[in-house]
Protein backbone atom coordinates (compact mmCIF):
# COMPACT_ATOMS: atom_id res chain seq x y z
CA UNK A 1 0.00 0.00 0.00
CA UNK A 2 1.23 3.49 -0.81
CA UNK A 3 1.28 5.76 2.22
CA UNK A 4 -1.09 8.73 1.98
CA UNK A 5 0.28 12.22 1.45
CA UNK A 6 0.76 14.17 4.67
CA UNK A 7 0.97 17.79 5.79
CA UNK A 8 3.06 18.83 8.81
CA UNK A 9 3.61 22.11 10.59
CA UNK A 10 7.10 23.59 10.83
CA UNK A 11 6.72 23.78 14.62
CA UNK A 12 5.87 20.06 14.87
CA UNK A 13 8.78 19.15 12.58
CA UNK A 14 11.23 21.21 14.67
CA UNK A 15 10.01 19.76 17.97
CA UNK A 16 9.92 16.19 16.68
CA UNK A 17 13.40 16.44 15.19
CA UNK A 18 14.62 17.63 18.62
CA UNK A 19 12.87 14.65 20.20
CA UNK A 20 14.49 12.25 17.72
CA UNK A 21 17.91 13.80 18.38
CA UNK A 22 17.45 13.16 22.13
CA UNK A 23 16.61 9.46 21.72
CA UNK A 24 18.40 6.28 20.71
CA UNK A 25 17.88 6.18 16.95
CA UNK A 26 17.74 2.38 16.93
CA UNK A 27 14.36 2.38 18.73
CA UNK A 28 11.65 1.27 16.27
CA UNK A 29 9.39 4.24 17.04
CA UNK A 30 12.20 6.69 16.33
CA UNK A 31 12.89 5.17 12.92
CA UNK A 32 9.19 5.21 11.99
CA UNK A 33 8.80 8.82 13.09
CA UNK A 34 11.84 9.95 11.10
CA UNK A 35 10.41 8.15 8.06
CA UNK A 36 7.14 10.06 8.46
CA UNK A 37 8.93 13.42 8.81
CA UNK A 38 11.04 12.67 5.74
CA UNK A 39 8.03 11.86 3.56
CA UNK A 40 5.92 14.95 4.37
CA UNK A 41 4.61 16.45 1.13
CA UNK A 42 3.83 19.82 2.60
CA UNK A 43 5.22 21.72 5.59
CA UNK A 44 3.25 24.82 6.62
CA UNK A 45 3.21 27.39 9.39
CA UNK A 46 1.09 26.49 12.42
CA UNK A 47 -1.35 29.24 11.41
CA UNK A 48 -1.74 27.76 7.90
CA UNK A 49 -2.50 24.12 8.69
CA UNK A 50 -5.99 23.02 7.57
CA UNK A 51 -8.38 22.17 10.43
CA UNK A 52 -8.83 18.61 9.08
CA UNK A 53 -5.13 17.67 9.39
CA UNK A 54 -3.67 15.81 12.40
CA UNK A 55 -0.99 17.79 14.24
CA UNK A 56 0.70 17.14 17.56
CA UNK A 57 -1.81 17.33 20.45
CA UNK A 58 -4.76 16.88 18.05
CA UNK A 59 -7.72 14.83 19.25
CA UNK A 60 -9.01 12.58 16.49
CA UNK A 61 -11.87 10.20 15.79
CA UNK A 62 -10.95 7.18 13.69
CA UNK A 63 -12.50 3.82 12.86
CA UNK A 64 -10.91 0.41 12.47
CA UNK A 65 -12.49 -0.83 9.25
CA UNK A 66 -12.37 -4.57 10.00
CA UNK A 67 -14.29 -4.40 13.28
CA UNK A 68 -16.06 -1.06 12.85
CA UNK A 69 -14.70 -0.02 16.25
CA UNK A 70 -14.30 3.72 16.79
CA UNK A 71 -11.34 5.26 18.59
CA UNK A 72 -10.96 8.75 20.02
CA UNK A 73 -7.23 9.40 20.37
CA UNK A 74 -5.01 12.34 21.22
CA UNK A 75 -1.56 12.45 19.60
CA UNK A 76 0.99 13.43 22.28
CA UNK A 77 4.69 13.53 23.08
CA UNK A 78 6.00 10.38 24.83
CA UNK A 79 6.03 11.99 28.30
CA UNK A 80 2.26 12.64 28.05
CA UNK A 81 1.23 9.22 26.71
CA UNK A 82 -1.54 7.46 28.64
CA UNK A 83 -3.40 4.65 26.88
CA UNK A 84 -6.23 4.68 29.45
CA UNK A 85 -6.98 8.30 28.48
CA UNK A 86 -6.55 7.65 24.74
CA UNK A 87 -3.32 9.67 24.68
CA UNK A 88 -1.12 7.97 22.09
CA UNK A 89 2.63 8.66 21.86
CA UNK A 90 4.01 9.95 18.59
CA UNK A 91 6.53 7.09 18.93
CA UNK A 92 3.80 4.41 18.90
CA UNK A 93 3.17 2.92 15.43
CA UNK A 94 -0.32 4.40 15.23
CA UNK A 95 0.95 7.75 16.53
CA UNK A 96 3.54 8.35 13.86
CA UNK A 97 1.16 6.98 11.22
CA UNK A 98 -1.61 9.45 12.20
CA UNK A 99 0.63 12.53 12.10
CA UNK A 100 -0.18 14.74 9.12
CA UNK A 101 -3.17 12.70 7.93
CA UNK A 102 -6.21 14.47 6.53
CA UNK A 103 -9.83 13.50 7.28
CA UNK A 104 -10.91 10.71 4.92
CA UNK A 105 -7.44 9.19 4.58
CA UNK A 106 -6.61 5.81 6.06
CA UNK A 107 -3.54 4.06 7.37
CA UNK A 108 -2.48 0.49 7.95
CA UNK A 109 -1.84 0.02 11.66
CA UNK A 110 0.47 -2.84 12.71
CA UNK A 111 -1.31 -4.64 15.53
CA UNK A 112 -0.02 -7.23 18.00
CA UNK A 113 0.34 -10.73 16.58
CA UNK A 114 1.42 -9.54 13.14
CA UNK A 115 -2.05 -8.44 12.02
CA UNK A 116 -2.55 -5.20 10.14
CA UNK A 117 -5.61 -3.10 10.89
CA UNK A 118 -6.95 -0.38 8.60
CA UNK A 119 -7.78 2.88 10.37
CA UNK A 120 -9.77 5.63 8.67
CA UNK A 121 -9.55 9.19 10.00
CA UNK A 122 -13.14 10.39 10.40
CA UNK A 123 -12.64 13.70 12.17
CA UNK A 124 -10.07 15.98 13.76
CA UNK A 125 -12.06 16.84 16.89
CA UNK A 126 -9.61 19.44 18.11
CA UNK A 127 -6.33 20.78 16.85
CA UNK A 128 -4.40 22.98 19.30
CA UNK A 129 -2.31 24.54 16.54
CA UNK A 130 -5.49 25.83 14.95
CA UNK A 131 -6.55 27.56 18.16
CA UNK A 132 -3.20 29.15 18.89
CA UNK A 133 -2.28 26.77 21.71
CA UNK A 134 1.15 25.19 21.28
CA UNK A 135 1.84 22.74 24.13
CA UNK A 136 5.07 20.81 23.83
Amino acid sequence: MTAPSITLTRLDVQRLERLIDSLDDTLPGVIALQTELDRADTVVGHDEVPADVVTMNSRVHCREEGSGKDYHLTLVYPKDANADEGKISILAPVGSALLGLKVGQHIDWPAPGGKTLKLTLLEVESQPDNGGVFPE
